[in-house]
């Protein structure tokens, strides 16, 4: 449980929400499809943490650490098991892919073969893009653009611009996520080499990204609204945004900002639950 980071799992289950609710106002939802979406959006999520964990783990980048406990650092796991627990969770996700490929598009293993890749390659492989400052780039794209559209897709059978823009306030959320994760290990990351965009732009830039990351989602929203007017609902959420952006923009450092991590994942579940109903209504 604790290598899965659960509190890091609405980043994967917000987009196959808002991208259900995309697909009710469109005049179609398919409960199964949208079911197995969320089995491959969650499950490609762990498989990613966990790889995560085994890549850094190996590679010594985990010793300087502030974050949340690690399984191949701490020692509680073997590199073995954690890569195996990454296998296993992938290979849910591809079950659970290749369901929703039989009936929607054959296509679409291709898409999530590239979600799977996107996951291993992260830290994992010769060249890791985590390690290279694109991390950032790759969880906009994944978990939020392609997690949300393809959610809609799967459902109505067409790419929409109103999944478009709820998909990239739904990544904008997602890369907050990781920026503050990368804010926390700043020092670390730099010590041990792996230059993150926060290592890359220095952490005051990156509390600045965070904040935008936190504030654009709405900007999105109101995007949305144009179309849907329900849309509007998600600036519910803003209370729970302010908390976490005022913290990183005070300062907060360190362990601190494990408890902004949480933060950051309620705004997002907030904001999606509430864009949700909106689009629904």
């Amino acid at each position: 449980m604790l290598g899965a980071r659960p509190r890091t799992l609405p980043a994967s289950a917000v987009p196959v929400i808002i991208g259900t609710a995309v697909a009710k106002a469109g005049g179609q939802v398919i409960w199964w499809r949208a079911l197995c979406a969320l089995v491959v959006a969650i499950a490609l999520q762990v498989g990613t943490n966990y790889a995560n964990d085994y890549s850094d783990g190996v590679r010594g980048t985990d010793v300087a650490r502030v974050g949340p406990l690690r399984l191949v650092a701490s020692g509680l796991r073997s590199p073995s098991q954690v890569k195996r627990a990454a296998m296993i969770s992938f290979g849910v996700a591809g079950v659970a892919g290749l369901v929703i490929a039989a009936y929607a598009g054959w296509w679409l293993i291709a898409v999530g073969a590239a979600c799977v890749a996107a996951g291993w390659f992260y830290t994992g492989g010769p060249k890791p893009y985590g390690y290279a400052g694109f991390g950032e780039l790759f969880v906009f794209v994944f978990f939020g653009l392609v997690a949300t559209a393809g959610t809609a897709y799967i459902q109505l059978g067409r790419l929409t611009a109103v999944a478009g823009l709820a998909g990239a306030a739904s990544g904008l959320f997602a890369v907050a996520l990781l920026v503050v994760n990368n804010l926390r290990d700043v020092e670390g990351d730099a010590v041990s080499g792996k230059l993150t965009l926060a290592v890359r732009v220095g952490a005051s830039a990156t509390r600045r990204v965070y904040v935008g990351c936190m504030a654009l989602p709405f900007a999105f929203a109101a995007g949305v609204a144009a179309w849907k007017v329900g849309a509007l609902l998600a600036v519910a959420a803003v209370p729970l945004a302010v908390i976490p952006a005022r913290k990183v923009l005070a300062g907060t450092s360190g362990r601190a900002l494990i408890e902004v991590l949480g933060e950051t994942g309620r705004a997002q579940l907030a904001f999606g639950l509430a864009l949700a109903v909106g689009l629904w209504l």
